[in-house]
């Protein structure tokens, strides 16, 4: 017991009491003896009981804190033992000292006494030995391993119920879907309404069966547009099965001149059904800027792609040419200067394009300027050409004076790229209150969001085809010099391999316009002539091709030797030209340190897809990378992504 309790109850008071009762028989005798011996008696008897009943008590309490001691001790073992939970005492070099029986029941075994935790967890050797948590499954079920490194102890929690709680409450989440026929206008052009319908009535039922295979709500919404509701363990599904729709609706209107495609925007993950929906129609919006064909998926801050493995259909219509051209007219009238950009090692598509955007801006007496640092061997010759007339070589200014230039009444305009990583100076797009983007790739995940004005069609041949025909609709009176219409056929021709690869229709409208206003294919000719040296490069480039799937060649360069972008896209347009290759990848050291990747195809392949999981993109037929290393780990790294294409998809269509 506590001295502060025996003082309390067993202290001097006990003492005192009784020398008052001595004391106060003592005072009684004086007046009767016998009364005086009868308290003394009593007072002796009383004394000797308390000093009895107080050893008793000591030894009985004595007794019972010793039995307590022992019941509470083994009442924290078999706590301990017992616990809803595993512990795991371990050594500095993690061996286990002790555990409790939760850690024996878990792993099914009567000890683990003396066995390293890796060997029990493998999962620990990737974490690091700080404070935290590590989710391990044995079995069927989940564990948390929580550590305290400082005690070299271990805390296991069964966390299987929250887990699975966890896991469904994910899948359980909604999922919205658009799908639409991306070129319905096309195929159908020319038809009956008997066969409109007929067509459209096999694309719905293949479309109604799909997503009833899939469990997925679908609604439509106008004759080519349907509005798709399920949740994420579906959406992963469909992924897995890679949107098989697109291959059997496009495989069920073969016999059609052109087949159906279909284009699908899933999202996923968003904080809320407002945001789900736009989220959903962006990703369609992507898939139709890649060229259609295809399922963009959007999923928390993950963005997939899948398909893609038709050419995207040329449009018919100038509707949109037109539409486009009126408002860049209003958004040049509205600005005092207008500051025009392309990609980082621009070629003759983006300074054509950039030319042509200059003489939009000067029919309406405003200010241009193009950016351009440096010049490459793309474009040597062709500025050498323009730089001839002064109007042309006061135009050109660096990134540094655009940014001089630039105010709130500004106009940007991105040429051949929208991505603001791939553009020179990204503060100009960044800081412009008023920016356009005119491109011909397929979109990518990377995107411009601050554009004011989008024209972005990736059937055109080219960024120049595309300005070309905004030319013709943005002034009644549109007179180009011969330098101005050559630049913009030299990007057409160079783009289009000189209009052998992605030519339709309205290329060749576009170069017949340009050819009506001066534009001298001679001089392109003398543009586009190699140097002896150079073609010596490329020739010794292409001499260490391989040919890997049969019909894929890829082609290495020896490692210290440096090639500019040109040359090793050069070599891969050579390459394919070779008797049986379907696509050609070169890999080469640029003059920058980093190692280019230049891949094309016939479009039997989508290279794109490739180069994308590279970190690049491009086109179905033509696309490109950057990446830091060497020339024989980007080799290495492009062969396991043909290889984990051609596991997934097949590499061919």
């Amino acid at each position: 017991m506590p001295k502060f309790l025996v003082k309390r109850w067993h202290g001097m008071h006990h003492s005192w009491a009784f020398v008052l009762m001595v004391l106060l028989a003592v005072a009684l005798a004086f007046y009767e003896w016998k009364l005086g011996v009868l308290g003394l008696l009593l007072a002796s008897g009383l004394g000797v009981y308390s000093v009895l009943a107080e050893r008793a008590f000591r030894r009985d309490l004595k007794t019972y804190i010793g039995t307590l001691s022992y019941r509470v001790k083994r009442a924290g073992n078999e706590v301990i033992s017992e616990l809803p939970f595993g512990i795991i005492l371990y050594t500095d070099d993690k061996t286990i000292e002790w555990h409790n029986s939760f850690v024996s029941h878990m792993l099914e075994r009567e000890s683990v006494v003396g066995e390293p935790l890796i060997e029990l967890f493998p999962t620990l050797s990737q974490a690091k030995d700080r404070e935290g948590t590590v989710e391990v499954a044995i079995g069927n079920s989940v564990y948390e391993l929580m550590f305290r490194f400082d005690e070299r102890l271990l805390y296991i929690r069964d966390i299987t119920q929250r887990w699975q709680l966890a896991k469904r409450y994910e899948e359980e989440k909604l999922a919205l879907g658009i799908v639409t026929m991306d070129n319905l206008e096309e195929v159908t052009q020319g038809m009956d309404d008997q066969q409109r319908s007929l067509l459209l009535s096999k694309v719905t039922a293949e479309i109604t069966e799909w997503a009833q295979k899939f469990q997925l709500y679908i609604k439509r919404l106008t004759s080519d547009r349907y509005l798709l509701i399920t949740d994420q363990k579906t959406l992963k599904q469909l992924e897995l099965s890679r949107f098989v729709i697109l291959d059997e609706v496009r495989e069920m209107t073969l016999e059609q001149k052109i087949p159906m495609t279909l284009s699908i925007g899933f999202a996923a993950g968003a904080d809320s059904i407002v945001e789900l929906g736009q989220w959903a129609q962006s990703s369609l919006d992507i898939a139709l800027g890649r060229g259609g064909d295809q399922a963009a998926v959007k999923s928390g801050q993950r963005q997939s792609f899948y398909g893609g493995k038709s050419n995207a259909v040329e449009k018919r219509t100038r509707v949109r040419a037109r539409v486009v051209a009126h408002a860049l007219r209003d958004l040049i009238r509205e600005s005092d200067t207008v500051v025009i950009m392309g990609h980082r090692m621009p070629d003759m598509d983006a300074i054509g394009a950039a030319v042509g955007v200059m003489k939009a801006a000067q029919q309406f007496g405003k200010e241009a300027f193009i950016v351009l640092e440096g010049i490459n061997p793309a474009i040597q010759k062709m500025i050498e050409m323009l730089c001839e007339d002064d109007k042309f070589a006061k135009r050109f200014v660096s990134p540094e004076q655009a940014l001089g230039i630039l105010d709130s009444s500004t106009l940007v305009v991105v040429v051949d790229t929208h991505k603001a990583s791939m553009v020179k100076e990204p503060r100009l797009v960044t800081e412009a209150k008023k920016v356009v983007v005119i491109d011909h790739h397929r979109r990518g995940e990377e995107f411009i969001n601050n554009a004011l004005l989008v024209y972005m069609e990736p059937y055109a041949s080219s960024t120049c085809e595309l300005v070309t025909e905004l030319l013709q609709y943005i002034h009644d009176r549109v007179v180009l010099d011969v330098r101005e219409a050559t630049s913009l056929l030299a990007g057409i021709t160079v783009d289009t391999k000189s209009f052998s690869l992605r030519t339709g229709s309205r290329t060749f409208e576009a170069a017949s316009f340009l050819r009506r206003n001066g534009a001298d294919s001679t001089l392109i000719q003398r543009m586009l002539k190699e140097d002896l040296a150079e073609y010596i490069k490329k020739a010794e480039m292409i001499r260490h091709a391989e040919i890997v799937y049969e019909h894929i060649a890829i082609a290495v360069t020896e490692p210290g030797q440096k090639y500019s972008q040109l040359l090793i896209a050069q070599s891969a347009d050579t390459l394919l030209n070779m008797t049986d290759v379907l696509a050609s990848f070169v890999i080469g050291e640029r003059t920058d340190g980093l190692i280019g990747v230049s891949a094309r195809s016939l479009g039997h392949m989508n290279v794109q897809i490739v180069m994308e999981r590279m970190g690049g993109g491009g086109h179905l037929t033509n696309a490109a990378a950057q990446l830091e290393g060497t020339v024989a780990e980007v080799a290495q790294r492009l062969k396991q992504v043909l290889l984990e294409i051609d596991k997934e998809e097949g590499l061919f269509e």
